[in-house]
Protein backbone atom coordinates (compact mmCIF):
# COMPACT_ATOMS: atom_id res chain seq x y z
CA UNK A 1 0.00 0.00 0.00
CA UNK A 2 1.01 3.77 -0.89
CA UNK A 3 0.06 6.59 1.02
CA UNK A 4 -0.25 8.57 -2.59
CA UNK A 5 1.60 11.78 -2.52
CA UNK A 6 3.69 12.34 -5.54
CA UNK A 7 7.51 12.94 -5.32
CA UNK A 8 8.88 15.91 -6.88
CA UNK A 9 11.97 17.62 -6.99
CA UNK A 10 11.34 19.56 -3.78
CA UNK A 11 12.53 18.49 -0.24
CA UNK A 12 9.96 16.64 1.49
CA UNK A 13 9.70 17.20 5.53
CA UNK A 14 7.37 14.62 7.08
CA UNK A 15 5.67 15.88 10.62
CA UNK A 16 4.24 13.07 12.23
CA UNK A 17 1.86 14.45 14.96
CA UNK A 18 -0.62 17.96 14.39
CA UNK A 19 -0.69 19.11 18.11
CA UNK A 20 0.36 22.70 18.72
CA UNK A 21 3.80 21.83 17.91
CA UNK A 22 3.40 20.26 15.08
CA UNK A 23 0.78 22.77 13.20
CA UNK A 24 3.50 25.75 14.05
CA UNK A 25 5.73 23.45 12.05
CA UNK A 26 3.78 23.12 9.32
CA UNK A 27 2.32 27.02 9.10
CA UNK A 28 5.96 27.89 9.55
CA UNK A 29 7.14 26.40 6.20
CA UNK A 30 4.04 27.63 4.55
CA UNK A 31 5.64 29.43 1.21
CA UNK A 32 8.54 27.46 1.10
CA UNK A 33 10.00 25.71 -1.03
CA UNK A 34 9.46 22.16 0.99
CA UNK A 35 6.76 19.66 0.16
CA UNK A 36 5.14 19.12 3.01
CA UNK A 37 3.18 15.94 5.04
CA UNK A 38 1.57 16.00 7.93
CA UNK A 39 0.61 12.61 9.14
CA UNK A 40 -1.85 12.39 12.26
CA UNK A 41 -4.51 9.59 13.59
CA UNK A 42 -7.13 12.14 13.63
CA UNK A 43 -8.08 14.72 10.93
CA UNK A 44 -8.57 17.71 13.42
CA UNK A 45 -6.32 19.61 15.66
CA UNK A 46 -7.33 20.04 19.57
CA UNK A 47 -6.84 22.49 21.88
CA UNK A 48 -5.34 20.45 24.83
CA UNK A 49 -5.73 23.69 27.86
CA UNK A 50 -9.52 23.53 27.15
CA UNK A 51 -10.24 19.63 26.90
CA UNK A 52 -11.50 20.34 30.73
CA UNK A 53 -14.49 22.27 29.63
CA UNK A 54 -15.48 19.69 27.47
CA UNK A 55 -15.00 17.34 30.38
CA UNK A 56 -17.07 19.24 32.29
CA UNK A 57 -19.75 20.04 29.83
CA UNK A 58 -18.68 23.63 29.38
CA UNK A 59 -17.72 23.31 25.69
CA UNK A 60 -18.46 21.30 22.66
CA UNK A 61 -15.88 18.48 20.72
CA UNK A 62 -16.16 21.24 17.83
CA UNK A 63 -15.00 24.33 20.07
CA UNK A 64 -11.81 23.21 20.48
CA UNK A 65 -11.15 21.31 17.62
CA UNK A 66 -10.38 22.32 13.98
CA UNK A 67 -10.32 20.23 10.80
CA UNK A 68 -6.75 20.10 8.83
CA UNK A 69 -8.03 19.94 5.81
CA UNK A 70 -10.18 23.14 6.39
CA UNK A 71 -7.20 24.47 7.76
CA UNK A 72 -4.64 23.97 4.95
CA UNK A 73 -7.08 24.59 1.93
CA UNK A 74 -5.43 26.16 -1.03
CA UNK A 75 -1.79 25.68 0.16
CA UNK A 76 0.67 24.74 -2.29
CA UNK A 77 2.81 21.60 -1.72
CA UNK A 78 1.12 20.64 1.41
CA UNK A 79 -0.20 17.15 1.75
CA UNK A 80 -1.98 15.60 4.97
CA UNK A 81 -2.61 11.83 5.35
CA UNK A 82 -4.67 10.47 8.64
CA UNK A 83 -2.77 7.51 9.51
CA UNK A 84 -0.98 5.73 12.35
CA UNK A 85 2.95 5.39 12.10
CA UNK A 86 3.87 1.96 12.99
CA UNK A 87 7.99 2.46 12.40
CA UNK A 88 10.50 4.61 11.28
CA UNK A 89 12.79 2.72 8.86
CA UNK A 90 15.85 5.12 8.83
CA UNK A 91 17.84 3.13 6.40
CA UNK A 92 14.89 3.90 4.02
CA UNK A 93 14.22 6.95 5.60
CA UNK A 94 10.47 6.24 5.13
CA UNK A 95 7.54 5.55 8.07
CA UNK A 96 5.64 2.68 7.69
CA UNK A 97 2.12 4.12 8.68
CA UNK A 98 -1.44 2.28 8.97
CA UNK A 99 -1.85 3.40 5.23
CA UNK A 100 1.33 2.86 3.90
CA UNK A 101 4.78 3.75 3.22
CA UNK A 102 5.73 7.48 3.33
CA UNK A 103 9.28 8.33 2.26
CA UNK A 104 11.07 11.91 3.47
CA UNK A 105 13.93 13.53 3.45
CA UNK A 106 13.63 15.56 6.97
CA UNK A 107 11.21 13.60 9.36
CA UNK A 108 10.02 15.74 12.46
CA UNK A 109 7.93 13.60 15.43
CA UNK A 110 5.47 16.07 16.87
CA UNK A 111 3.03 13.60 18.15
CA UNK A 112 3.25 14.55 21.69
CA UNK A 113 2.97 12.99 25.30
CA UNK A 114 -0.07 10.29 26.43
CA UNK A 115 -1.04 9.65 30.00
CA UNK A 116 1.98 7.89 32.28
CA UNK A 117 -0.29 4.82 35.13
CA UNK A 118 3.29 4.13 36.13
CA UNK A 119 2.50 0.50 35.35
CA UNK A 120 -0.34 0.17 37.58
CA UNK A 121 -2.48 -2.46 35.62
CA UNK A 122 -5.83 -1.72 37.81
CA UNK A 123 -5.50 2.40 37.49
CA UNK A 124 -4.81 2.10 33.76
CA UNK A 125 -7.81 -0.31 33.33
CA UNK A 126 -10.85 1.70 35.62
CA UNK A 127 -9.16 5.51 36.03
CA UNK A 128 -10.41 8.26 33.48
CA UNK A 129 -7.59 10.23 31.12
CA UNK A 130 -8.25 13.19 30.00
CA UNK A 131 -5.67 13.70 27.26
CA UNK A 132 -7.53 14.01 24.48
CA UNK A 133 -10.97 15.12 23.11
CA UNK A 134 -12.08 11.79 22.77
CA UNK A 135 -10.95 10.80 26.39
CA UNK A 136 -12.65 14.20 27.63
CA UNK A 137 -16.40 13.22 25.85
CA UNK A 138 -16.12 10.04 27.83
CA UNK A 139 -15.49 11.48 31.02
CA UNK A 140 -18.32 13.73 30.34
CA UNK A 141 -20.62 10.37 29.74
CA UNK A 142 -19.39 9.10 32.98
CA UNK A 143 -19.95 11.94 35.31
CA UNK A 144 -23.23 12.43 33.80
CA UNK A 145 -24.29 8.60 33.56
CA UNK A 146 -23.09 8.21 37.25
CA UNK A 147 -25.24 10.84 38.39
CA UNK A 148 -28.09 9.65 36.53
CA UNK A 149 -27.61 6.18 38.10
CA UNK A 150 -27.19 7.80 41.34
CA UNK A 151 -30.34 9.51 41.65
CA UNK A 152 -32.55 5.82 41.32
CA UNK A 153 -29.75 4.12 43.40
CA UNK A 154 -31.34 2.72 46.83
CA UNK A 155 -28.23 1.63 47.94
CA UNK A 156 -26.62 4.46 50.04
CA UNK A 157 -22.70 3.00 50.06
CA UNK A 158 -23.38 2.56 46.19
CA UNK A 159 -25.10 5.54 45.55
CA UNK A 160 -21.84 7.96 47.39
CA UNK A 161 -19.80 6.13 45.56
CA UNK A 162 -21.26 6.89 42.11
CA UNK A 163 -21.36 10.57 43.20
CA UNK A 164 -17.96 10.80 44.44
CA UNK A 165 -15.15 12.21 42.34
CA UNK A 166 -11.89 11.06 43.03
CA UNK A 167 -9.06 13.21 40.75
CA UNK A 168 -5.57 12.02 41.10
CA UNK A 169 -2.78 14.69 40.09
CA UNK A 170 -2.65 18.49 41.54
CA UNK A 171 -1.17 19.70 38.27
CA UNK A 172 -2.41 22.49 36.02
CA UNK A 173 -5.36 19.69 34.76
CA UNK A 174 -5.81 18.63 38.11
CA UNK A 175 -6.69 21.65 40.06
CA UNK A 176 -8.99 22.99 36.27
CA UNK A 177 -11.29 20.34 36.14
CA UNK A 178 -11.67 20.29 40.07
CA UNK A 179 -12.90 23.51 39.96
CA UNK A 180 -15.21 23.49 37.22
CA UNK A 181 -16.63 20.28 38.90
CA UNK A 182 -16.90 22.07 42.10
CA UNK A 183 -18.71 24.77 40.60
CA UNK A 184 -21.26 22.65 38.97
CA UNK A 185 -21.96 20.71 41.92
CA UNK A 186 -22.82 23.97 43.77
CA UNK A 187 -25.09 26.16 40.56
CA UNK A 188 -25.79 23.30 38.49
CA UNK A 189 -26.12 20.18 40.02
CA UNK A 190 -29.08 21.30 42.30
CA UNK A 191 -31.34 22.56 39.55
CA UNK A 192 -30.88 19.20 37.35
CA UNK A 193 -31.08 16.57 39.64
CA UNK A 194 -33.05 17.93 42.17
CA UNK A 195 -33.76 14.62 44.01
CA UNK A 196 -30.59 14.00 44.51
CA UNK A 197 -28.52 15.27 47.42
CA UNK A 198 -25.76 16.66 45.90
CA UNK A 199 -24.22 18.44 48.92
CA UNK A 200 -23.35 14.42 49.71
CA UNK A 201 -21.07 14.71 46.53
CA UNK A 202 -17.43 14.81 47.50
CA UNK A 203 -14.70 16.20 45.34
CA UNK A 204 -11.04 14.74 46.08
CA UNK A 205 -8.26 15.67 44.47
CA UNK A 206 -5.08 13.85 45.34
CA UNK A 207 -1.49 14.73 44.77
CA UNK A 208 1.72 13.28 45.73
CA UNK A 209 3.67 15.96 46.39
CA UNK A 210 3.50 18.80 49.14
CA UNK A 211 1.59 21.32 47.12
CA UNK A 212 -0.40 21.92 44.47
CA UNK A 213 1.26 23.13 40.83
CA UNK A 214 4.20 22.04 41.60
CA UNK A 215 5.48 24.29 38.56
CA UNK A 216 4.20 27.41 40.03
CA UNK A 217 5.52 29.35 42.93
CA UNK A 218 4.37 28.33 46.37
CA UNK A 219 2.22 31.63 46.29
CA UNK A 220 0.57 30.53 43.35
CA UNK A 221 0.24 26.64 45.37
CA UNK A 222 -1.44 28.28 48.10
CA UNK A 223 -3.74 30.60 46.44
CA UNK A 224 -5.19 27.65 44.14
CA UNK A 225 -4.94 25.01 47.22
CA UNK A 226 -7.14 28.00 49.31
CA UNK A 227 -9.58 28.97 46.57
CA UNK A 228 -10.44 25.41 45.96
CA UNK A 229 -11.25 24.10 49.31
CA UNK A 230 -13.55 27.62 49.46
CA UNK A 231 -15.20 25.69 46.48
CA UNK A 232 -15.26 22.71 48.44
CA UNK A 233 -12.77 20.43 47.31
CA UNK A 234 -11.26 18.15 49.64
CA UNK A 235 -7.28 18.77 49.03
CA UNK A 236 -5.04 15.79 50.04
CA UNK A 237 -1.20 16.61 49.43
CA UNK A 238 1.16 13.93 50.35
CA UNK A 239 -0.97 11.50 49.49
CA UNK A 240 0.02 9.16 46.80
CA UNK A 241 -2.50 6.48 44.89
CA UNK A 242 -1.50 2.89 44.51
CA UNK A 243 -4.27 0.77 43.19
CA UNK A 244 -8.15 0.53 42.85
CA UNK A 245 -9.68 -2.58 43.57
CA UNK A 246 -13.26 -2.77 43.89
CA UNK A 247 -14.36 0.95 42.79
CA UNK A 248 -11.86 1.77 45.66
CA UNK A 249 -8.77 4.16 45.60
CA UNK A 250 -6.31 2.42 47.52
CA UNK A 251 -3.88 5.28 49.03
CA UNK A 252 0.15 4.69 50.17
CA UNK A 253 -1.37 5.25 53.96
CA UNK A 254 -3.88 2.64 54.14
CA UNK A 255 -6.19 4.76 53.60
CA UNK A 256 -9.19 3.93 50.59
CA UNK A 257 -11.76 6.37 49.13
CA UNK A 258 -14.82 4.71 47.47
CA UNK A 259 -15.31 6.49 43.92
CA UNK A 260 -16.89 5.03 40.73
CA UNK A 261 -15.20 8.42 38.95
CA UNK A 262 -11.61 8.22 39.05
CA UNK A 263 -10.08 10.90 36.66
CA UNK A 264 -6.11 10.63 36.33
CA UNK A 265 -4.28 13.34 35.36
CA UNK A 266 -0.71 12.47 37.73
CA UNK A 267 1.66 12.36 34.60
CA UNK A 268 2.15 11.75 31.05
CA UNK A 269 4.69 9.91 28.86
CA UNK A 270 6.27 10.78 25.47
CA UNK A 271 4.16 8.49 22.60
CA UNK A 272 6.51 6.17 21.57
CA UNK A 273 7.56 5.05 18.02
CA UNK A 274 9.31 1.94 17.11
CA UNK A 275 12.37 2.17 15.36
CA UNK A 276 13.49 5.08 17.61
CA UNK A 277 17.12 3.54 19.21
CA UNK A 278 16.99 2.72 22.59
CA UNK A 279 20.03 4.82 23.22
CA UNK A 280 17.95 7.83 21.74
CA UNK A 281 15.15 6.81 24.69
CA UNK A 282 14.92 9.45 27.71
CA UNK A 283 13.08 9.48 31.41
CA UNK A 284 9.62 8.66 30.59
CA UNK A 285 9.97 7.78 26.87
CA UNK A 286 11.22 10.98 25.70
CA UNK A 287 13.36 11.22 22.86
CA UNK A 288 16.75 12.35 23.61
CA UNK A 289 17.84 15.70 21.15
CA UNK A 290 20.40 18.51 20.82
CA UNK A 291 20.37 22.08 20.82
CA UNK A 292 19.11 21.83 17.39
CA UNK A 293 16.26 19.41 18.33
CA UNK A 294 18.26 16.46 16.46
CA UNK A 295 17.43 13.03 17.07
CA UNK A 296 20.49 11.41 19.29
CA UNK A 297 22.07 8.88 16.89
CA UNK A 298 19.91 9.59 13.82
CA UNK A 299 20.23 11.57 10.66
CA UNK A 300 17.76 13.97 9.27
CA UNK A 301 15.35 12.99 12.65
CA UNK A 302 14.18 15.33 14.62
CA UNK A 303 11.56 15.78 17.19
CA UNK A 304 9.95 18.51 18.86
CA UNK A 305 7.44 19.32 22.16
CA UNK A 306 6.34 17.19 24.68
CA UNK A 307 8.10 14.12 23.08
CA UNK A 308 11.54 14.98 23.24
CA UNK A 309 13.87 15.97 26.12
CA UNK A 310 16.82 18.59 24.84
CA UNK A 311 20.11 17.55 26.39
CA UNK A 312 22.84 20.38 26.62
CA UNK A 313 21.03 23.64 27.33
CA UNK A 314 22.88 24.84 31.15
CA UNK A 315 19.08 26.30 32.14
CA UNK A 316 17.45 23.30 32.08
CA UNK A 317 19.15 20.67 33.09
CA UNK A 318 16.37 18.08 33.45
CA UNK A 319 14.95 19.11 30.13
CA UNK A 320 12.63 21.51 29.38
CA UNK A 321 8.96 21.85 30.44
CA UNK A 322 6.07 20.63 29.04
CA UNK A 323 3.98 22.95 27.80
CA UNK A 324 2.40 24.03 24.92
CA UNK A 325 5.06 27.17 24.58
CA UNK A 326 7.68 24.80 24.41
CA UNK A 327 6.71 23.01 21.43
CA UNK A 328 5.60 26.11 19.83
CA UNK A 329 9.10 27.81 20.41
CA UNK A 330 10.88 24.88 19.11
CA UNK A 331 8.65 24.32 15.89
CA UNK A 332 9.36 28.00 14.87
CA UNK A 333 13.46 27.56 16.08
CA UNK A 334 13.31 23.92 13.52
CA UNK A 335 11.29 25.43 11.01
CA UNK A 336 13.89 28.54 10.56
CA UNK A 337 16.87 25.86 10.64
CA UNK A 338 15.45 23.52 7.93
CA UNK A 339 15.05 26.81 5.53
CA UNK A 340 18.85 28.05 6.68
CA UNK A 341 20.11 24.60 5.48
CA UNK A 342 18.32 25.20 2.61
CA UNK A 343 20.28 28.32 2.01
CA UNK A 344 23.39 26.90 3.87
CA UNK A 345 23.47 29.19 6.16
CA UNK A 346 24.57 28.81 10.48
CA UNK A 347 21.70 27.13 12.20
CA UNK A 348 20.90 28.16 15.50
CA UNK A 349 20.28 26.61 18.91
CA UNK A 350 16.88 26.44 20.09
CA UNK A 351 16.32 28.66 23.41
CA UNK A 352 13.36 28.72 25.80
CA UNK A 353 11.69 31.76 26.44
CA UNK A 354 9.45 31.50 29.31
CA UNK A 355 6.28 33.49 28.72
CA UNK A 356 4.88 32.36 32.37
CA UNK A 357 2.10 29.74 33.61
CA UNK A 358 -1.50 30.43 34.04
CA UNK A 359 -4.10 28.01 35.79
CA UNK A 360 -7.63 28.97 36.12
CA UNK A 361 -9.58 27.42 39.23
CA UNK A 362 -13.02 28.51 38.45
CA UNK A 363 -14.85 31.01 37.72
CA UNK A 364 -13.49 34.32 38.44
CA UNK A 365 -10.65 32.69 40.02
CA UNK A 366 -7.17 32.18 38.57
CA UNK A 367 -3.21 32.38 38.86
CA UNK A 368 -0.69 33.65 36.29
CA UNK A 369 3.23 33.97 36.46
CA UNK A 370 5.09 36.11 34.17
CA UNK A 371 8.43 36.60 35.12
CA UNK A 372 8.98 37.95 38.10
CA UNK A 373 5.24 39.38 38.42
CA UNK A 374 2.97 36.68 40.10
CA UNK A 375 -1.19 37.31 40.76
CA UNK A 376 -4.27 35.46 41.14
CA UNK A 377 -8.02 36.63 41.11
CA UNK A 378 -10.37 38.40 38.61
CA UNK A 379 -8.03 40.05 36.46
CA UNK A 380 -5.37 36.71 36.43
CA UNK A 381 -8.80 35.04 35.19
CA UNK A 382 -9.40 37.52 32.61
CA UNK A 383 -6.04 37.55 31.53
CA UNK A 384 -6.40 33.42 31.35
CA UNK A 385 -9.34 33.92 29.26
CA UNK A 386 -7.90 36.32 26.80
CA UNK A 387 -5.06 34.49 26.02
CA UNK A 388 -6.59 31.20 25.36
CA UNK A 389 -8.94 32.65 23.31
CA UNK A 390 -6.47 33.83 21.10
CA UNK A 391 -5.34 30.54 20.31
CA UNK A 392 -7.98 28.78 19.43
CA UNK A 393 -8.48 27.90 15.44
CA UNK A 394 -11.17 29.56 13.81
CA UNK A 395 -13.23 32.71 14.00
CA UNK A 396 -16.35 30.77 14.47
CA UNK A 397 -14.97 28.66 17.53
CA UNK A 398 -13.41 31.85 19.16
CA UNK A 399 -16.85 33.67 18.63
CA UNK A 400 -18.85 30.20 20.30
CA UNK A 401 -16.37 29.93 23.27
CA UNK A 402 -16.76 33.75 24.44
CA UNK A 403 -20.29 33.47 23.75
CA UNK A 404 -20.32 30.32 26.12
CA UNK A 405 -18.58 31.60 28.31
CA UNK A 406 -20.39 35.21 28.66
CA UNK A 407 -23.20 33.10 29.02
CA UNK A 408 -21.79 30.70 31.32
CA UNK A 409 -20.68 34.00 33.73
CA UNK A 410 -24.09 35.45 33.73
CA UNK A 411 -26.10 32.30 34.30
CA UNK A 412 -24.33 29.04 34.69
CA UNK A 413 -27.60 27.73 32.06
CA UNK A 414 -25.66 25.81 29.25
CA UNK A 415 -27.82 22.99 27.45
CA UNK A 416 -24.18 21.02 27.02
CA UNK A 417 -24.92 18.11 29.14
CA UNK A 418 -25.61 15.23 27.00
CA UNK A 419 -24.75 11.66 27.21
CA UNK A 420 -24.00 10.46 23.74
CA UNK A 421 -22.52 7.65 23.19
CA UNK A 422 -21.76 6.11 19.68
CA UNK A 423 -23.39 2.47 19.08
CA UNK A 424 -21.44 -0.53 17.80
Amino acid sequence: MRANIKRNEQRRVVVVGGGLGGLKLVSSLRDTDFQVVLVDKNNYNQFPPLIYQVASAGLEPSNISFPFRRLFQGWKNFFFRMAEVQHIDTEEKAIKTSIGTIHYDDLVLAAGATTNFFGNKNIEASALPMKSVSESMRLRNTILQNLERAETEDNEARKQALMNIAIVGGGPSGVEIAGVLAEMKQTILPRDYPDLDTSCMHIYLINATPRLLGAMSERSSREAEKALKELGVEVMTNCMVTDYVDKELVLKDGQRISAETVIWVSGIKANNIDGIPTESIGHAGRILVDRFNRVKGLKDVYAIGDQCIVEGDEAYPYGHPQLAQVAIQQAKTLAKNLIRQEKGDTEQPFSYHNLGTMATIGRKKAVVEIGKLKFGGFFAWLLWLIVHLRSILGVKNKTIVFLNWMWSYMNYKQSLRLILKAKR
